[in-house]
């Protein structure tokens, strides 16, 4: 029985799979030229690679999921998601996400996306296409996506409420496929995913690509026993193992052996939802690692000559001919035709690239042109010179244009004749480019649908005269509970939260209420479960990630980071992860249960909203606005609040406390103070010490840090003050310093000062142990009332003379 009849592949599909080699080959090597010919800035490509990813491709159908990396574009041109076109249109950084619906531009080449939502924000149907999340280059940055990928469609299978979701599952029938280079796999991203995955029996399969080449370093210094495959072994699942991987192993250039090795592998991680390992060997890279360098630096002559003999694409070739599919005429036409579709490509990505740049110039151009001005002082016409010189680039870009409407702004002279006119024009012109400017690279950071978080509307929590007073963790566990109740899609995991209810009960009862599947422990791995929540988010759910301490978070900031907060700005609104991120922080005790790294998160993670709640009451009616929006947050519960008692409000899992709304907490008139979270507890104490020698105190918690005071309240507390403090347990110009700079200078709060802006906050170092440690390294009331009697002195000594 011949391999083909046994695969069932007809001679059609094999002479189809060796033209997308060929083409995808083709626009790899056309697409270095362009980087080195200065056409494009920078390219990576996935050539040596072509005939595996082919083969993995057939594997994957309608539904599934990807998260892979930068070399996997044959794989996406054949399932049939990519282009040739859309290659050169990424590497050219082309900005129309119709031509480049991806990255529409704002990440480089060969970091591929599909698109998930409508143009309104909704939902598209995700069973009836395949589907892509967004790369990202850093090493192994996908693992912890793809764990989440995964494990929505374990969620899916095993709770059958969930399978109405029509648009979203086919009853969790779904794989999610990842790939990563064999040297990205020393990453701690890939173990942790890895063990992980093994523990939660998931759909995931994993195609390591192996070229013996981390860059130029080979994987002797990448890889123990220099095989992935000899090393995860210990993970590999025995017949009798409850959980464990599958671990195949594949020559990258075997293509009968890759087909029936990824056709095995897949369907018995779609049937028995288990993961798999591929790991695909002696794969090569004929152009080395990208355009930044060449391999012939690194590798040996005998490598490089092995290399043309293993190469993927003359291998196959071979096969075609041994076995009869075609002769070499036919093949010849084949490779032909791949090298002239890919330059077709290429010519078409570039025109649809340059020409609306280059109307861009002739509109600029016509209103500059024929309007000289020789300056009466220097005898110069430079705006005739610059615009010269921008006619004389053969390719701008729009940074030319728009910094020759600027230059040409500040050379026409005051007292030129045709100044007024040309400048209004050439405002006119450089205030549409800019604002289009803005649409291409900066919109999208956050949901900007009717969805958008900020925009749901606030309702007041309710309470009664005999409203009773509990502990702060029975207000969120209650509002849990009627989330959970309402909202089907909501999972909550994390370390001690299911079966312990939290570690601090948050969630006591609720699992044996609503099940484990939905309210699930987890493993001490921080980063992936941020990755398990992240990869539901991008399926439709809506999860709850559990972090334990917001110290503990530091473990997932990359992922944050680099991932979950860009996934809409990357990809234009292509894609949106609702992840809710719930912690605890600020005083307890210790190094790293007390930690308030405020301004390093905040300043990490723009395109995540950040909720500093001061008590639960304030935290439950976040979680209940977010539910409700289309965009990922980070929570930060008070620890030290669970026990303290707060009002039950009536509308418990109904109330909402919209984002971006600081709450005057108490009114004043001599100094507007602003904190947040367990800090406001402290101020309070110190504002009533104030009071009691005079001064009085608008003490503002500001609630969310981002989004940030959206009505200006804290504007209009200035200019009634016209003085502040700023005041939290973050590092001297930490966050502090993140809030003077949104009032003094975003919103010209300096204008209505009297007396020079204060900032009060921790020492440099961590928190020190013991309550005196705590005392010593972040600020106190003692502190606070310090700080503001210092201020008031200074404006009247005599009413406040010096204390100490």
């Amino acid at each position: 029985m011949s391999t083909s009849k046994k695969l069932n592949l007809s001679k059609d599909e094999i002479l189809n799979d060796y033209y997308i080699a060929h083409l995808s080959r083709n626009i790899s090597l056309l697409g270095r030229k362009e980087v080195l010919t200065g056409k494009a800035k920078f390219g990576i490509f996935g050539d040596g690679k072509e005939l595996a990813q082919i083969a993995l491709a057939k594997t994957f159908k309608n539904g599934d999921w990807r998260s892979g990396y930068y070399r996997d574009q044959t794989f996406m041109m054949a399932a049939g998601i990519f282009s040739a076109e859309e290659f050169f249109a990424q590497l050219y950084g082309q900005t129309d996400v119709n031509l480049n619906p991806g990255n529409a531009g704002r990440t480089f080449n060969n970091h591929f996306a599909t698109r998930s939502l409508n143009p309104d924000g909704t939902w598209k149907d995700l069973t009836k296409q395949k589907n892509s999340t967004p790369d990202i280059s850093p090493t192994a940055g996908q693992m912890p996506r793809l764990l989440g990928l995964a494990w929505a469609s374990k969620l899916f299978k095993q709770n059958k409420e969930l399978w109405e979701l029509k648009q979203f599952t086919n009853q969790g029938n779904e794989v999610a496929f990842g790939t990563i280079g064999d040297a990205s796999t020393s990453e701690g991203h890939f173990w942790e995913t890895l063990n992980a995955a093994a523990v939660l029996q998931v759909p995931m399969v994993l195609a390591v690509w192996d070229d013996g080449y981390g860059i130029s370093v080979p994987k002797d210094y990448q890889t123990a026993k220099g095989s992935i495959s000899e090393l995860v072994k210990g993970f590999e699942k025995g017949e009798k193992d409850v959980n464990g991987i599958h671990i195949y192993k594949v020559k990258g250039w075997d293509y009968p052996a890759l087909i029936e090795t990824f056709t095995k592998g897949v369907e018995k991680s779609r049937t028995e939802h288990v993961p798999v390992l591929f790991h695909v060997t002696e794969i090569t890279q004929p152009q080395g690692h990208s355009t930044s360098g060449s391999h012939e630096r690194y590798k040996s002559p005998e490598r490089l000559q092995w290399e043309k003999d293993f190469d993927c694409n003359l291998r196959f070739r071979n096969w075609i001919l041994e076995n009869g599919y075609a002769n070499t005429s036919e093949l010849d036409q084949i490779e032909a035709k791949a090298q002239s579709d890919a330059k077709d490509a290429r010519k078409k990505a570039w025109e649809a690239y340059s020409d609306p740049i280059k109307r861009e110039r002739d509109e600029l151009i016509k209103i500059i042109d024929n309007r000289s001005c020789m300056c009466k002082r220097e005898h110069v016409d430079k705006v005739g010179l610059i615009t010269e010189k921008l006619k004389a680039i053969p390719n701008p870009i729009r940074k030319d244009n728009i910094s020759a409407a600027k230059q040409i702004l500040r050379h026409v002279c005051s007292d030129c004749s045709i100044r007024e006119k040309l400048q209004a024009d050439l405002t006119a012109w450089i205030e549409r480019n800019m604002q289009e400017g803005y649409d291409k690279y900066s919109s999208h950071l956050y949901c900007e649908t009717e969805r958008a978080a900020w925009k749901v509307k606030g309702v007041a929590p309710i309470f009664k005269e005999d409203s009773p007073m509990v502990a702060g963790r029975e207000i969120l566990r209650d509002n849990w509970d009627a989330q959970f109740k309402k909202n089907k899609k909501i999972v909550v995991f994390g370390e001690d939260v299911g079966g312990i209810g939290g570690v601090n009960q948050t969630y006591e009862g609720l699992q044996k209420k609503y099940g484990e599947i939905r309210i699930t422990d987890t493993g001490i791995r921080e980063t992936t479960i941020l990755g398990q929540g992240l990869g539901a988010a991008l399926r439709g759910l809506r999860p709850i990630a559990e972090i334990q301490y917001f110290d503990y978070l530091l473990y997932t900031l990359q992922t944050m980071s680099d991932d979950l907060a860009t996934i809409r700005w990357r990809t234009k609104s292509g894609q949106m992860a609702p992840l809710i991120i719930t912690t605890r922080g600020h005083r307890l005790e210790g190094v790293w249960h007390a930690g308030s790294p405020l301004s390093m998160v905040i300043n990490s993670i723009r395109g995540v909203y950040v909720c500093v709640p001061r008590n639960m009451t304030q935290a439950a009616g976040f979680y209940n606005t977010l539910l409700e929006a289309d965009d990922p947050a980070l929570v930060i519960e008070p620890l030290n609040g669970y026990r303290l008692k707060e009002k039950r409000p009536e509308n418990i899992g109904e109330y909402k406390i919209p984002l971006g709304v600081p709450e005057i907490l108490r009114e004043g008139s001599d100094v507007t103070l602003l904190t947040y979270g367990s800090n406001v507890r402290i101020a309070q104490e110190a504002v009533e010490q104030l009071w009691e020698f005079g001064i009085s105190v608008e003490l503002i918690d500001v609630q969310t840090l981002l989004p940030f005071d959206l009505p200006n309240i804290i504007l209009d507390s200035i200019k009634k003050t016209n003085r502040v403090v700023f005041f939290d347990e973050d590092v001297p110009g930490g966050a502090t310093a993140y809030m003077m700079q949104k009032v003094l200078e975003e919103r010209n709060g300096y204008m209505f000062l009297d007396s020079p802006p204060k900032t009060i906050t921790a020492k440099e170092h961590r928190p020190a142990y013991t309550s005196d440690g705590d005392y010593f390294s972040n600020p106190n009331a003692e502190d606070v009332f310090d700080g503001i009697y210092e201020l008031m002195h200074e404006v009247n000594p005599k009413r406040y003379p010096k204390l100490f």
